[in-house]
């Protein structure tokens, strides 16, 4: 057997952890610990942004309904001439 066939062709981490020089797998560790917080904080930052744009929805929302209960007739005119313009511009 030469050296080339009596090599792994499909090395585990463990083979490859062995074949890093001293620091290899330190190093390795400390990056996926840093992205995994950087997942982390943007999992937060997103779930935050989230629940600010349901609650504006819910808002407005609930403002629109309040209109249109108000002054149905305005709120069906304006729906009709809003159409009758995206149908002339998009046509």
């Amino acid at each position: 057997m030469n050296v080339e066939t009596s090599q792994n062709p499909f090395p585990t981490s463990a083979d490859n952890a062995n074949s890093l020089n001293g620091g290899g797998v330190a190093t390795v560790h400390k990056v996926a610990e840093k992205v995994h917080h950087a997942v982390d904080t943007l999992e937060q930052k997103i779930g935050a942004g989230s629940e600010k744009v349901l609650v504006l929805q819910q808002e407005y929302g609930d403002m629109a309904r309040e209109q249109v209960r108000a002054n149905p007739l305005l709120a069906l005119g304006s729906a009709f001439a809003l159409g009758f313009l995206f149908a002339k511009l998009f046509r």
